[in-house]
C-alpha cells in the first residue's frame, strides 16, 4: 500500500502525540504492532490459543465518541492487533478488518494542509500501514458527498457497510461483539 509521505509526516509528527494517553494499570501498554495505541496486559495461567489459530475478525465502527483524543473503537482494533502479538499469535494470522459508517466517516478524511492530524487520524493512519483493511460504506460516502480522493490513502470504498461485511463473512470473517 503506498500511502502519501505529506500524511505520514503529519501523522508523527503532529502535536501531543502522546495526548490520548489513559489512567490504566502499569501492567497495560501499548506495541507490539501499533506502537502508540492499544493497550493491553499480558495475561498469565490463560487458556491457551491454538498454534495455528487464524484471527479474522471484522470490526463496525460508526461511532464518533472519543475518549482522551481518540475514538475508542479505533483503538479496539488497536488492542486486538496488540494483545494477541503480545499472547504468541503470530502477525500474519491476526487479521482485523474495520468497516467503518455514519458518523465515524470524518476519521477517513485526509485532514486540510492547514489542519493538524488529530490522534485518531494517526491511529488510522498507522492501522493502515499494519496492512488492516479499513472499508467506508459507499452510502455513507455517497451522503456525506464524500469520494475516493477525499480518503487517506488506501482506505477502500465498498458498495455499501452491509455489503462489505456480508463480503467478509464470506471470506471467514467473525464479527466482533464489542
Amino acid at each position: 500500500m503506498k500511502l502519501n509521505p505529506m500524511l505520514a509526516a503529519a501523522a508523527l509528527f503532529a502535536p501531543g502525540v502522546i495526548a490520548h494517553a489513559q489512567t490504566l494499570p502499569e501492567a497495560f501498554t501499548p506495541g507490539p504492532v501499533i506502537e502508540e495505541f492499544g493497550p493491553s496486559a499480558q495475561v498469565e495461567g490463560m487458556i491457551p490459543l491454538a498454534e495455528d489459530i487464524e484471527l479474522k475478525v471484522a470490526f463496525d465502527i460508526a461511532d464518533t465518541e472519543e475518549r482522551g483524543g481518540v475514538n475508542r473503537q479505533f483503538e479496539t482494533v488497536a488492542r486486538f492487533l496488540n494483545m494477541h502479538a503480545r499472547a504468541g499469535v503470530d502477525r500474519d494470522a491476526i487479521k482485523p478488518a474495520i468497516v467503518v459508517h455514519g458518523g465515524a466517516a470524518q476519521y477517513l478524511v485526509q485532514p486540510g494542509p492547514t489542519e493538524d492530524a488529530t490522534d485518531t487520524f494517526r491511529l488510522v493512519f498507522a492501522l493502515l500501514q499494519a496492512d488492516v483493511p479499513i472499508y467506508l460504506c459507499g452510502q455513507t460516502a455517497a451522503a456525506r458527498g464524500l469520494t475516493k480522493d477525499d480518503l487517506i490513502p488506501g482506505v477502500e470504498l465498498s458498495l455499501s457497510a452491509m455489503t462489505a461485511h456480508a463480503q467478509l463473512a464470506l471470506d471467514g470473517y467473525s464479527l466482533n461483539p464489542f
